[in-house]
């Protein structure tokens, strides 16, 4: 299936590994441009490289995305190189998992407000593109964790602001064709992530973890990106506001 992607340029925070890495490859595969950030100015570098070589515009820079400012000056550069934005994704995520003060700020300041700046920076640009192009998306990498309470955690209620917010946003803009949706993971393994880490420290744990997910394993960052950048398509034109779960039904909710 044609995605429709080619030529289209597109913003990925926290795109240099994970999930966000893979969603970067995707789209440049599809034929799209691409500008990442991240906080580790060597892995931008690289991952600028790598991307370049599929034969795309790429683009990157080293942003701390709690920086409003800093984030939203490296967007309109982005948009400068790139020659506009058909597609934000925001991914970066501060993975915070405390109760306390400090793992409630980081998780605002870098999940929820690093979203909302990005889409203020953006949205000149998606604008621009939905009334030219017909269509434009911003797509936020959220969680499972959104619906579960275990404990009072600061993640889980964090990754639910990012829903509500997505809905809202998806109604508001609507009409102008800019799209919001969200992609919520269950655990996703790749070398260097948290659920490598805990492998690692916590083996009896992650076994358990994982047998309790009836496909019997994590998901691959592929496999989100797969989702994300479906939805980011305009083969997606119709989808706006939606929560898409990619978790291999570790999850027992049902959405009606």
């Amino acid at each position: 299936m044609d995605l429709k992607l080619n030529g289209k340029n597109c913003v990925i925070l926290g795109g240099t590994r994970g999930i966000g890495r893979a969603i970067a490859d995707t789209l440049a595969d599809e034929g799209a441009n691409v500008a990442i950030c991240a906080r580790n100015a060597d892995q931008v570098s690289a991952a600028v490289s790598e991307l370049e070589a599929k034969g795309v515009r790429a683009t990157g820079d080293s942003v701390d995305v709690t920086q409003g400012e800093q984030l939203k000056a490296w967007i309109k550069r982005a948009a400068e190189d790139l020659g506009g934005i058909d597609i934000l994704v925001s991914n970066a995520g501060a993975m915070a998992q405390g109760n306390d003060p400090e793992s409630w700020k980081q998780n605002f300041q870098l999940d929820v407000l690093g979203a909302v700046n990005a889409f203020d920076a953006a949205e000149p640009f998606l604008g621009k593109a939905a009334d030219e192009k017909g269509d434009a998306a911003f797509i936020i990498i959220a969680s499972i964790s959104a619906a579960v309470a275990d404990n009072a955690a600061s993640y889980g209620p964090i990754k639910a602001t990012l829903i509500h917010m997505a809905k809202g946003l998806a109604r508001q803009h609507a009409k102008r064709g800019i799209r919001t949706n969200v992609v919520s993971p269950g655990m996703v393994y790749f070398e260097g992530g948290v659920w490598h880490m805990v492998e690692q420290n916590m083996p009896d744990f992650f076994k358990q973890a994982v047998s309790r997910n009836p496909t019997g394993r994590c998901a691959t960052p592929q496999e989100i990106a797969d989702a994300a950048v479906f939805l980011a398509s305009p083969r997606s034109a119709y989808t706006t506001g939606s929560n898409l779960i990619v978790d291999g039904t570790v999850s027992n909710r049902v959405n009606f």
